[in-house]
């Protein structure tokens, strides 16, 4: 049995991470419509994307401002402050 994974380039996921949409419903319809992905899926991809020196190099404050949210959910999470 083989699996399809929708796999996008680190760039394309910060061109559109930077133009998407605030609210989060919207965000989530984008992502499904414009990207094919399913959010968690999205997000996974993206948070991989900002580690990768292309996107740091391209978007160095989009991926610096979500590493820092990344790392601090990460921190509350280990601290036991969030689900």
């Amino acid at each position: 049995m083989s699996y399809s994974v929708n796999m996008l380039a680190p760039l394309d996921l910060l061109a559109f991470e930077s133009t998407a949409p605030k609210s989060i419903g919207a965000k989530e319809e984008a992502i499904r419509k414009q990207l094919g992905l399913k959010p968690i899926r999205y997000y996974q991809q993206l948070n991989t994307a900002i580690d990768t020196p292309e996107a740091m190099a391209k978007y160095p404050q989009l991926t610096a401002r979500l590493r820092r949210i990344r790392d601090q959910r990460a921190k509350e999470r280990d601290e036991g402050q969030i689900g």
